[in-house]
């Protein structure tokens, strides 16, 4: 299996547009095709604070439901979205609000149209995917060794937010351990969810949420090469946004 994981893009489509193409992707009816037969996966967080998340939209779902020719997970910006386009009761806050808007200014016919195709991604998707023999693990914020093959609510929390204490940041943040520095499993997790600057290997694990949408870099990384690529972002750079590990 050869695929290239990009990182969280949050409405950033130029961004990731270009990245696709840097990997090696010629554009073919409307989808992005490699000639040596690569697929794309996409750790979650597709939507939110970005200026595009709705073409976002678009790409991933022509890519995995219309194609059937590549993998993606959920994050938990991508959970709330699903509730939100549910009709339950969500607050418009931690960038929500920039697609929410994307989708209030869109005719009711172009609504039906990108809520029903976020629905069918959603739905049809796995929390996490287990690729190549169990050799490969793409979850949304990381999983537990013990977790993998496991479903239920605490593994939904754990995929979606990461290990979290129930306490927050003075930024109102979650709290959240390093599971990755305990990590001790045979199959290679891929997570974002937690920006960097740098993208992060650590035992067996990479994280490569690189904060495009925070003004520094959407990344990838080509497997099983596990070799990073990367194209600079053109959202304002806000340093504060960036976990220090």
């Amino acid at each position: 299996m050869k695929i290239d994981i990009i990182g969280d893009i949050h409405g950033c489509y130029d961004e990731v547009k270009s990245l696709i193409e840097k990997l090696g992707y010629q554009e073919k009816n409307g989808v992005p095709e490699h000639p040596d037969g690569r697929k794309l996966g996409f750790v979650g967080d597709l939507t939110d604070r970005g200026p595009a998340s709705l073409e976002v939209i678009r790409l991933v779902w022509k890519l995995v439901i219309q194609q059937q020719n590549a993998f993606y997970v959920p994050g938990n910006h991508c959970d709330k979205l699903y509730r939100y386009f549910k009709g339950n009761k969500v607050k418009l806050i931690h960038g929500l609000e920039t697609t929410a808007a994307e989708y209030m200014a869109l005719s009711a016919e172009e609504k039906d149209n990108i809520r029903s195709q976020f629905m069918e991604l959603y739905e049809a998707s796995p929390l996490y995917h287990v690729l190549d023999d169990r050799k490969l693990v793409i979850a949304h914020a990381g999983i537990r060794e013990d977790y993998i093959g496991r479903h239920g609510s605490k593994v939904k929390t754990f995929v979606l937010y990461g290990d979290i204490t129930g306490g927050t940041n003075p930024d109102g943040t979650p709290v959240r351990r390093e599971w990755a520095k305990h990590y001790r499993g045979n199959a290679l997790i891929v997570y974002g969810h937690t920006p960097v600057k740098e993208a992060r290997e650590l035992n067996n694990t990479f994280n490569i949420d690189t904060g495009a949408v925070f003004g520094n870099r959407l990344t990838a990384l080509r497997y099983p090469e596990r070799e990073l690529v990367s194209v600079p972002s053109s959202m304002p750079f806000i340093p504060e946004k960036f976990r220090r590990m």
